[in-house]
């Protein structure tokens, strides 16, 4: 789970808050899984759902953070295109987006991501490569789509 969760989390999140939120989740709501199967899937979309949450809650503390910050134009312009890349990334399959996210966001190894996500290390070198292609290809046509509109 807690591959799941660094995968989806902000860095300002703390992991252990976020694996504390799936323990209360799991305990307060396990009983109503009627299928042992959906378990795996059930658990893996409530760490999910948390870490979204806390992301979300993080965007919110920023825009109404009182407190300026002095930052020059490059660095909001780099700072922008990583928000942009990152949405962007939030919208591949999740075999992808995760892998990618670890390796790229988080600087784990592919031996260290393959044992997380309890994968072969060459088919998380494959997804990472599959999924950096998907996200440029989709930020390629984001760029064109706002070139042309202009």
């Amino acid at each position: 789970m807690a591959a799941v969760i660094v995968a989806h989390k902000p860095r300002e999140v703390d992991l252990e808050d976020l694996l504390q939120d799936v323990a209360m989740t799991f305990v307060k709501r396990v009983r109503s899984l009627r299928d042992e199967e959906a378990f795996k899937p059930w658990l893996r979309t409530v760490a999910m759902n948390a870490a979204r949450a806390a992301g979300r809650e993080v965007t919110r503390r920023r825009r109404h953070d009182p407190e300026p910050r002095q930052v020059n134009d490059l660095d909001m312009e780099a700072r922008d295109e990583g928000r942009r890349l990152l949405d962007l990334a939030a919208d591949l399959p999740d075999g992808y987006r995760e892998p990618l996210l670890l390796r790229c966001v988080r600087g784990f190894s592919y031996r260290r991501i393959a044992e997380l996500l309890d994968l072969p290390e060459t088919t998380v070198e494959t997804r990472i490569a599959r999924g950096r292609r998907m996200l440029r290809e989709r930020a390629e046509e984001t760029t064109r789509r706002t070139h042309d509109r202009l």
